[in-house]
């Protein structure tokens, strides 16, 4: 089983949780649940987002059938507009790799969370573990607490879910 600081904090705060290998390849959601065995639904992805004022990225996590609803996102944060940075431009804001960005593994870093209220009618979600190759299943509630995450919509269904590079 891997060990990482997202292993180690979920085991200090003695949270229930699943951890489950994959190859360390980028993998998106939709394919992680294919991997798995589970509905893409519960598979959540964690997008970076770039708002102008504070200048801090928000981390939105939100299920891998789904897209970050620009528009809803701004409005629920009170702010004019809000961007998607680049897969480069995310890594370099969180220091973590994409396809293994993490909101727990950012926690005390200064990132606000906002997960998707789809989050809601799950018992328990999985996200990434921090590292690519990691994937957690942990209890909603437990993922809220630890992230303080505010939750809203801010997504939307798309058409044909496919995995984004």
């Amino acid at each position: 089983m891997p060990v990482n600081n997202v292993t180690r904090l979920l085991a200090s705060r003695k949270i229930a949780y699943t951890a489950f290998e994959l190859p360390p390849e980028k993998f998106g959601a939709i394919e992680t649940a294919r991997r798995l065995g589970v509905p893409a639904e519960i598979v959540f992805k964690t997008i970076v987002v770039k708002r102008e004022k504070p200048d801090k990225p928000l981390l939105v996590v939100i299920p891998g059938t789904h897209a970050v609803d620009l528009k809803l996102l701004a409005a629920s944060i009170g702010a004019k507009k809000v961007t998607l940075p680049t897969q480069r431009e995310a890594e370099q804001l969180t220091g973590l790799q994409a396809g293994g960005i993490s909101p727990l593994a950012l926690i005390n870093k200064g990132f606000q969370v906002i997960l998707d209220q789809t989050a809601s009618q799950h018992e328990q979600i999985h996200i990434s573990g921090g590292q690519r190759g990691l994937n957690i299943r942990l209890p909603v509630k437990a993922l809220v607490e630890l992230t303080r995450a505010r939750i809203a919509a801010v997504s939307s269904p798309m058409e044909n879910p496919v995995d984004e590079e």
